[in-house]
């Protein structure tokens, strides 16, 4: 069933009750899980269609990174006990071809990928000191994998796997896209080597009331790059001052206000100070799912689904497929609007066992832009729609979502 509709709701940017936004970063102890469990799942595509032309049922979307215990110092510190992460999970783990039995190094598989994401993220983490990895990854149930096995046919449309949904919406406020952007920022190869004390574990809060936007940061700073209090407080000040430069460029017309690491007491000696660049590693944890939506954002004055995107496999997973879809969905409708439509939102909802391309419930809703009639943003939605849940572009994002071509956190 296809519904598109106006909406009844005001554009979020004319709101005005404070308008909230979050993102963790790539360095969060929950983004760290995210990130090597879907890492963990396209692996597992990559062997499974490599090895034997197809892909086979898995869902690898429970990690958990346990936090450890660690003594910084200006200048140091010492890792008393390492963080732990277990990868946890379903995996078909061997095949019967050719009257013989044939295993899939799964196991190996899932922990290459863990330590990929930990080495790509943290510049200050030692692999072989100051983290453990483990995993518990078994078959699946016959049931899942039972409508996974109808699903998984390259020229038929996945089966699927769930009653579940997924929603999304476009384009990001101006308190989204700084929170996103600034994140980014903070973590690139260029300002870490303008300010190696900053470490990968960032969270950035926004809050908009009116035109006055509030952003505050916590980033975890690098002990062996600071060596006393005034230099860390000439980093957090670096940190502010780039924040403040990309919200003059991304958002002009808002008056910004930054702050970072709003939780030190510089008289008593308390600071974000870390070894490793992680709060992983004196006792925060991390878990799938509790973090960014697909999107890259916390958003709670949108409509959001409390989906674990990240590790489900890309197959017939209708909570990664949906909630990714629905987003693309809404900004390619929001694209072609070419500024006759200030908002979209769209929700998929799907039925198990029921075509992937053929969800249960295809609902549109559309703020127009001023002056712009309703009737003539409806056909671009309903073009847009068509075209985003047929046969080819399921099967293409699948191919791009097993290339990490798509955001999921």
């Amino acid at each position: 069933m296809l519904k598109i509709d106006e909406a009844k709701f005001g554009a979020i940017e004319e709101s005005d009750f404070p308008e909230l936004c979050e993102r963790k970063g790539v360095g969060h102890p929950d983004s760290v899980c995210d990130a090597a469990a879907d890492l963990s799942s396209r692996m597992l595509c990559k062997y499974y269609f490599e090895n034997f032309g197809r892909y086979y049922h898995h869902n690898v979307d429970k990690a958990a990174l346990v936090g450890g215990i660690a003594r910084p110092e200006f200048g140091g510190g010492k890792i008393l006990e390492p963080q732990y992460f277990l990868i946890v999970g379903r995996a078909i783990n061997h095949i019967f071809r050719e009257n013989k039995l044939e295993y899939i190094p799964v196991a190996p598989i899932v922990l290459d990928a863990c330590r990929i994401v930990v080495s790509d993220v943290f510049r200050n983490l030692d692999l072989t000191r100051d983290i453990q990895f483990d995993y518990a990854v078994k078959p699946g149930s016959i049931d899942l994998t039972g409508v996974f096995e109808e699903s998984d046919a390259m020229e038929y449309v996945p089966l699927a796997n769930d009653t579940s949904f997924g929603v999304g919406f476009a384009p990001l406020s101006d308190c989204e896209k700084i929170t996103l952007e600034t994140e980014r920022m903070l973590n690139s190869d260029t300002f870490k080597e303008k300010c190696p004390g900053s470490g990968e574990d960032i969270k950035v809060m926004t809050q908009r009331l009116g035109n006055n936007v509030d952003i505050t940061i916590a980033n975890a700073m690098v002990s062996k790059y600071i060596h006393d209090t005034s230099e860390y407080i000439k980093y957090c000040e670096q940190i502010k001052e780039a924040t403040l430069d990309l919200a003059n460029k991304l958002i002009p017309e808002r008056e910004v206000n930054v702050n970072v690491n709003v939780g030190d007491s510089i008289e008593q000696n308390i600071l974000y100070l870390t070894i490793t660049g992680t709060s992983a590693e004196a006792g925060d944890d991390g878990e799938v799912g509790r973090g960014n939506r697909s999107n890259g954002l916390i958003t709670p004055c949108r409509t959001m689904s409390l989906e674990a995107v990240c590790g489900k496999n890309p197959i017939n997973h209708v909570g990664k497929i949906y909630n990714v879809l629905a987003n693309n969905i809404a900004r390619e409708i929001y694209k072609r609007g070419q500024g006759d439509i200030q908002e979209a939102h769209v929700k998929l909802l799907s039925q198990i066992g029921r075509p992937i391309n053929d969800p249960w419930v295809t609902s549109v809703s559309i703020i127009p832009a001023d002056n712009v009639n309703f009737s003539a943003t409806e056909a671009i939605a309903k073009e847009v729609v068509e075209e985003k849940l047929s046969k080819e572009n399921i099967i293409d994002l699948r191919e791009r979502l097993i290339a990490g071509k798509e955001q999921v956190f």
